[in-house]
């Protein structure tokens, strides 16, 4: 399952989304699968996904990694955190 936040969510149009993956999978072809997916138009200002990929943190279940060749089983649970400002 991948988990989007914030602009990524915007960008993708859902809070999350369950991607069918070849095994073994990493993080980069989670990336690919993602960028894959037919989505409707973004709303106006949001960057396209690849734009927010390319700029955020990825959590596998909970932990931070930035591996993009990690593998990433059926059962993982993939964050998406774009950047993001505030107090």
């Amino acid at each position: 399952m991948v988990r989007y936040f914030a602009a990524a969510k915007a960008a993708a149009g859902s809070e999350e989304e369950t991607l069918t993956l070849a095994e073994p999978a990493t993080l980069a072809d989670v990336i690919s699968a993602a960028l894959s997916v037919s989505r409707s138009a973004v709303p106006a200002g949001t960057p396209p996904l690849e734009r927010v990929f390319s700029r955020s943190s990825f959590l596998l279940n909970g932990v931070a990694i930035r591996d993009h060749s990690a593998l990433v089983g059926p059962a993982d649970v993939v964050d998406v955190l774009p950047p993001f400002a505030g107090g």
